[in-house]
C-alpha cells in the first residue's frame, strides 16, 4: 500500500492524576461506555488482563460503527496496544497505542495514537477516518481528565443494580416485548411518547418521553444493540442529575421461567444534586433517589411483559 495511503495521529492530554489510575480506567473496557462519550457498549470478548479481544460500539462521525479489535495489555509500563482485528468500511486497518507517562510537574501525559487505512485508495474515506479519529480521541482524552480530577471520585458517584422478574412462557416472546419499543407507549403507563429509528440491522435510536409519578414528563434519547442474547443501551441525552447512564436487558433460562433482568449503571452529577433533590441532600440519598425512578420504570416495563408473555402462554396451543 502506498505510503500516502496511511495515516498516524496523536493525542495528547495532561491529567492531575497518578498514571497508575488512567491506566485501570483505559484498561477497563467494560467501563468505557460510561466513561467515554463516544461509546455506546464495549466488552471483553475472550481473553484476560495481559491479552484480550474486545468488541466494540461507539459513534464515528455521528453513525454507531462496531469493530472487534486484540489489545495488548502491560501494566507496569502503563500501557495499551491495539489492532483491530474485524474493521467496518470505510476503515481497512486500525492500530493504536495508549500510553500513560508521568510528567515531571507531577501530572501524567496520555498519548493516544492511531495510524489507519481506508479501503480503497480515496482520499475521502481516509479524510472521513481521520475526522472520526480526531473527534473521538479529543472526546475521550476529555473524558478521561474529567473522570479522573472529578471530586467526589468515580466510586461515589458510579451507582449499578438490577432487577429481574420471572416470566413463565418463551424466552424469544420476552425479549421481543424489549425489543419492540415502538409499542411501548401503548403498552407501558409511564411512556407517553416513543419514536424509534433502525439506522441498519440491530442497532435502534430512540427518543422518548417518560411519565413520572407527579404527572411531569421527561425526553431522553438513547441507543440500544440488539444481540441474540441481551439487548444493551446507552442514554445519549440524558436527565441532569446523571452525566451516564448505560444498561442492558438479559434473558435467562431457568428450571421456574425465564429470568427476565434490567441492569443499569449511571454516574451522578454531584454538582446537581442540590439544585435537584435540595440543598441538604446527600450523594447517597440522590443514589437512593435514582435508584427508585429507574428501577420502578424497569420493573413496570418487565411486569408487563411478564403479563403479556405468561397470557400468551396459557392461551396458547393445548391449553
Amino acid at each position: 500500500m502506498p505510503a500516502q495511503d496511511i495515516r498516524h495521529t496523536d493525542h495528547r492530554i495532561l491529567v492531575s492524576a497518578p498514571a497508575e489510575t488512567l491506566y485501570r480506567l483505559v484498561a477497563d473496557v467494560g467501563g468505557w461506555p460510561h466513561l467515554f462519550t463516544p461509546t455506546v457498549h464495549a466488552e471483553r470478548v475472550d481473553g484476560d488482563d495481559r491479552r484480550e479481544r474486545i468488541r466494540i460500539w461507539a459513534f464515528a462521525n455521528g453513525e454507531v460503527r462496531t469493530w472487534t479489535s486484540l489489545r495488548e495489555l502491560d501494566p507496569a509500563a502503563r500501557r495499551v496496544e491495539f489492532r483491530q482485528e474485524v474493521s467496518q468500511a470505510p476503515v481497512a486497518s486500525m492500530t493504536g497505542s495508549w500510553a500513560m507517562n508521568p510528567a515531571a510537574d507531577g501530572r501524567t501525559e496520555v498519548v493516544l495514537g492511531h495510524t489507519f487505512a481506508a479501503v480503497g485508495d480515496g482520499a475521502s474515506d481516509l479524510d472521513w477516518i481521520d475526522r472520526a479519529v480526531d473527534r473521538n480521541s479529543r472526546s475521550e482524552l476529555d473524558c478521561l481528565r474529567e473522570i479522573a480530577e472529578r471530586d467526589p471520585g468515580l466510586d461515589e458517584l458510579l451507582l449499578s443494580f438490577d432487577d429481574t422478574v420471572l416470566v413463565r412462557g418463551p424466552r424469544a416472546e420476552a425479549y421481543e416485548f424489549i425489543r419492540r419499543c415502538d409499542l411501548w407507549p401503548e403498552r407501558l403507563p409511564h411512556v407517553a411518547r416513543l419514536e424509534l429509528t433502525e439506522p441498519e440491522d440491530g442497532i435502534q435510536r430512540m427518543v422518548m418521553d417518560t411519565r413520572a409519578p407527579d404527572g411531569t414528563t421527561h425526553t431522553t434519547e438513547s441507543v440500544r444493540v440488539c444481540l441474540p442474547d441481551r439487548i444493551v443501551y446507552k442514554q445519549t441525552v440524558l436527565p441532569p442529575i446523571m452525566a451516564a447512564h448505560t444498561g442492558a436487558w438479559t434473558f435467562e433460562e431457568t428450571a421456574e421461567g425465564v429470568a427476565a433482568t434490567s441492569h443499569h449503571t449511571v454516574v451522578l452529577r454531584a454538582e446537581a444534586v442540590p439544585a435537584l433533590l435540595g440543598p441538604d441532600t446527600t450523594l447517597e440519598q440522590a443514589r437512593t433517589a435514582v435508584r427508585a425512578a429507574l428501577g420502578a420504570n424497569s420493573r413496570t416495563t418487565l411486569e408487563h411483559a411478564r403479563a403479556l408473555v405468561e397470557r400468551g402462554a396459557s392461551t396458547g396451543p393445548g391449553r
